[in-house]
């Protein structure tokens, strides 16, 4: 039985795997982790287990995990089943490392760019070789309504709406239809920008905001919102079977 613990800004999101299926999923607040854990082995024999973290766990917190269930913790130094030529690897962030990794598991030897739609939006390729190459890093839309209404002095907190027309009407439609349009027409705008080098490209969209944008969006995706949890599950099965 594998426990697959994906620690993202604001939320843990854990799946329990047994061979290729997933029994489970579990969603809650980072500052619940420890005893979330502890009530999901109790229920499950956990054999293996594997830890991506983007924001930070205390030490005391890590050290808890690690007497719990002794995890694999992704970092840029874990053996991963794709060529990485980022220039700079030790920056690159785990969870991009998950996605590249479930790209080539679930589409080997094809061209692959992975877009997940959380607090920031990622944009992750790799090619048919297998070589992660790189992508880009964008705000996410959360992160622009709070960037509207923190850099003025009058532009109110919103949540995010589906458009009726994407011209506003009134301030709070205007908002709206600038981040969500906006949101929307980059993400058609960088798929086009790799349709046009690469042929053949296969798009998967992830994230907290995926069937939200799915909606939006003009090009052909696969939605797939655990992509990172089926990414650090191939990473665990890679480095069972190489140890």
């Amino acid at each position: 039985m594998y426990l697959i613990i994906d620690v993202g800004n604001t939320r843990v999101k854990v799946a329990v795997i047994e061979t290729d299926t997933v029994l489970e999923i579990f969603v809650f607040k980072k500052a619940k982790i420890i005893s979330e854990l502890k009530k999901i082995t109790k229920k499950y024999s956990v054999t293996n287990s594997i830890m991506s973290a983007v924001a930070t766990i205390s030490e005391t917190k890590k050290e808890k995990i690690k007497k719990l269930l002794q995890p694999i913790l992704l970092d840029s130094c874990t053996n991963v089943p794709f060529k990485n030529l980022y220039k700079t690897p030790k920056t690159l962030g785990v969870d991009r490392i998950a996605l590249a990794s479930a790209a080539v598991k679930k589409y080997s030897n094809t061209n692959v760019l992975v877009i997940d739609a959380g607090t920031c939006i990622t944009f992750d390729f790799v090619n048919a070789k297998n070589e992660y190459l790189g992508g880009a890093i964008s705000p996410g839309i959360q992160m622009r309504y709070k960037a509207l209404n923190t850099f003025t002095s009058k532009l109110p907190l919103l949540t995010t709406k589906q458009l009726e027309n994407f011209i506003g009407t009134d301030t709070e439609t205007s908002m709206h239809s600038g981040v969500v349009n906006g949101v929307s027409n980059e993400i058609d705008g960088v798929i086009k920008q790799y349709q046009k080098k690469y042929q053949d490209l296969t798009v998967v969209l992830t994230g907290g905001d995926t069937y939200f944008l799915a909606k939006q969006l003009k090009s052909i995706i696969f939605a797939n919102p655990n992509f990172v949890l089926e990414g650090l599950h191939t990473i665990l099965i890679h480095n069972l079977a190489n140890d």
